[in-house]
């Protein structure tokens, strides 16, 4: 069975710590996404994005603090302005953009990320592999 690959970038301060208590909570959620930790969500470069699509990826995921709530300030609506034209650079690409998804989790939201993280997976299962160059 497809087991999709997910790459997490997650913010230190509110998304990498939600993961830590859903783990800590033993709530349980699928294993296929691999967490990445970035001090802010704001710093991940659409190169990054683009590089774990290359390198065999099915799907990313970008998690960051809830808006107004960013310990860089701002962070999180820079972050929301680059998903978008993120999403709109995979199309362009042939890569359909469900396959990057942006989600805000607070420190103490662990269940809501396992949910994300579920979703994620299910909606990829249904997507199938990444065909990269063939029009995904």
């Amino acid at each position: 069975m497809y087991e999709p690959k997910i790459i997490g970038f997650l913010c230190n301060w509110c998304s990498y710590a939600a993961a830590d208590l859903a783990g800590t909570s033993r709530i349980q959620y699928p294993s296929n996404m691999r967490a990445i930790r970035v001090m802010c969500s704001s710093r991940i470069d659409p190169e990054h994005v683009l590089r774990a699509f290359v390198n065999g990826a099915d799907g990313v995921l970008i998690a960051g603090c809830h808006p107004g709530d960013c310990h860089y300030i701002s962070g999180n609506y820079k972050t929301e302005r680059k998903y978008v034209l993120m999403r709109k650079m995979l199309e362009q690409f042939g890569i359909d953009p469900r396959r990057l998804r942006l989600e805000w989790c607070s420190s103490a939201e662990g269940g809501k990320f396992a949910q994300v993280v579920t979703e994620m997976t299910e909606e990829l299962r249904t997507l199938g592999p990444i065909q990269l160059g063939a029009g995904d």
